[in-house]
């Protein structure tokens, strides 16, 4: 067997001028209003996205760190709504002579709006001319549990977990999963009842997402007495938009309104632990040995 990996990540604009590109990339044909793209424009802004973006930058040091930790099984980036595409990946994998194509996308819980949706790109772009193998999730495997246990661990603060909300519609596995992590996480870390979980980064459809939202958490949390917040963003692995502007400027604003002490961990992004892991996953899906 000759195997490749297409490591998944969703993508990012390089700069300001890629932006409505980009957007409409994930709106899909779908009418964008003017005021939401300046929103986000701006929001790319105040951030200082000039040049290479930072996630996509942390993409491929993680992808680096992969294959130089499996060794001789190449890694391909492939990217949901930016280039390096994933059939773009696809296709350097089979010009490699890879028979299997493994799919391995760096977000642990598994929805039908998210993770589906990779699978079914990589799969229409290799088509027949290899074996797919994909991991749908890897919610609970015990070294990203250890990764996000050793940021909370010992801290005097109130956790909050926290995802990318979705619609209600198609995230109950999703939510089940990341409920399921926050508990493995607090259990290893000894957190006790000092936890909780909120979403964040809802998008104006007109229909029920996923709640609460973690602005309105964090004013729960100020209500009932709490003093000091760490946020743990169990459903991100690297730092971008929903970090740095959700929660590093809107959460962190808010919690400064409501006077409390706010901060979040440090995230995995290529972190020789979290590569490690992700490398224990390929080689579990490929059935390859580990490297002497």
């Amino acid at each position: 067997m000759s195997a490749a990996v297409v490591l998944m990540a969703y993508g990012s604009p390089e700069r300001l001028d890629d932006v409505p590109a980009y957007y409409a990339d994930i709106r899909g044909g779908r009418p964008i209003k003017p005021e939401l793209l300046e929103n986000l424009v701006e929001r790319y802004r105040l951030l200082g996205i000039e040049g290479e973006s930072p996630l996509n930058a942390i993409t491929e040091q993680t992808r680096a760190a992969l294959e130089r930790e499996l060794g001789d099984v190449p890694v391909f980036t492939g990217m949901k709504h930016w280039t390096p595409r994933i059939a773009d990946a696809a296709e350097r994998a089979l010009e490699g002579g890879a028979d299997t194509v493994l799919g391995l996308v760096l977000a642990p819980h598994y929805s039908e709006l998210s993770i589906a949706g990779y699978r079914d790109q990589l799969e229409a772009a290799v088509g027949d001319r290899a074996e797919v193998v994909f991991v749908d999730s890897w919610h609970d495997e015990p070294g990203f549990v250890d990764v996000l246990a050793d940021r909370v661990r010992g801290t005097d603060a109130h956790v909050v977990f926290s995802a990318h909300s979705l619609p209600k519609r198609a995230a109950p596995v999703y939510k089940e999963q990341l409920l399921e992590t926050a508990q493995l996480v607090a259990e290893r870390a000894a957190l006790g009842q000092m936890w909780s979980f909120s979403f964040q980064s809802e998008s104006p459809t007109g229909e029920p997402w996923l709640g609460p939202d973690i602005l309105d958490h964090l004013e729960e949390l100020h209500a009932r007495g709490v003093e000091k917040v760490l946020v743990c963003p169990v459903g991100f692995v690297a730092d971008h938009l929903e970090i740095r502007w959700d929660l590093d400027h809107e959460a962190a604003e808010k919690a400064q309104e409501l006077g409390l002490e706010f901060a979040r961990i440090e995230m995995p992004n290529a972190d020789p632990e979290f590569v490690s892991t992700l490398a224990w996953l390929v080689r579990r899906a490929l059935a390859v040995p580990s490297k002497a």
